[in-house]
Order: C-alpha cells, then sequence, then structure tokens
C-alpha cells in the first residue's frame, strides 16, 4: 500500500537512490545529499513522497516563493507507474499551494519526457508556448 508524507533528513540517500533510477537527470546539475538537505531544512513539507513500505517510489518538490507555484521533480518508480502516484503527487501539492493563496502553478517538464507530459496534461496542465526556459548555472 502507497503511502504519502513529507521527507525528512533520514529519506536523503533513500531520495537519491530513488531519483538514480526514477528521474530524467541529463539535463541538470548531479543532485546531492546537501541540496536535499537544504531544501528540507528551508522547509520541510516541499519534498513530498511517495512511499511503499519502506521504499520511496515517488516524489514531487513543492516550491513556493511567496508570489508563484512551481512543482519539479515528479517522479515515479517504474514499477508503480500508471497506479495514479503521480496523479495524486499532483492533487497534494496542489492542496498546499492553496493554503498559500495560490492561484497558478506551474511545472517543470522537459520537452522530450513523453510520458510525463501525458501526467501533466491529466492533471490539467499544458505548455505555453509564449514562453521558454532561461537558465544559467552558478
Amino acid at each position: 500500500m502507497v503511502a504519502y508524507r513529507n521527507a525528512a533528513a533520514t529519506d536523503i540517500d533513500a531520495v537519491l537512490r530513488f531519483w538514480a533510477t526514477a528521474a530524467e537527470d541529463s539535463h541538470r546539475p548531479p543532485d546531492s545529499a546537501d541540496a536535499v538537505r537544504r531544501l528540507i531544512e528551508r522547509d520541510p513539507e516541499a519534498l513530498i513522497l511517495a512511499v511503499d513500505g519502506d521504499t520511496v517510489v515517488g516524489s514531487i518538490i513543492v516550491g513556493w516563493d511567496g508570489w508563484r507555484c512551481h512543482l519539479y521533480r515528479l517522479a515515479v518508480a517504474p514499477t508503480h507507474r500508471r497506479q495514479g502516484i503521480g496523479r495524486e503527487l499532483v492533487a497534494r501539492a496542489e492542496a498546499r499551494f492553496l493554503t498559500y493563496g495560490g492561484t497558478r502553478a506551474d511545472a517543470m517538464v522537459l520537452d522530450d519526457n513523453a510520458p510525463a507530459h501525458r501526467v501533466w496534461s491529466t492533471a490539467g496542465y499544458a505548455p505555453q508556448p509564449e514562453w521558454s526556459r532561461w537558465v544559467k548555472p552558478l
């Protein structure tokens, strides 16, 4: 049975192992334990996990900057896909945004990640053709 909860510092290694197998990592800097630790310390509710027993099988990062709602790192274990876990993670993130008074959420989705497009589309998200994402490594 899959349960949902916020990540804790004790989950960091499991989250990194999970992301190494379930998340698309090729277009960004590598994840680190320090980065995940800082996220959890800064906002203990930002990283929502789906767990099956002691195993992480899903994740989403719920970003709120006081103005906009941002979603990152939606991932579901290949063994647990097509069971509604991604949809539930998105719904939990959106519920959190509503408690803050958020009015619009955006999601970072790779253009070539067709399975992710289906999840986001089902949740009511669509690409905005008038926007492009500009990044600069720090």
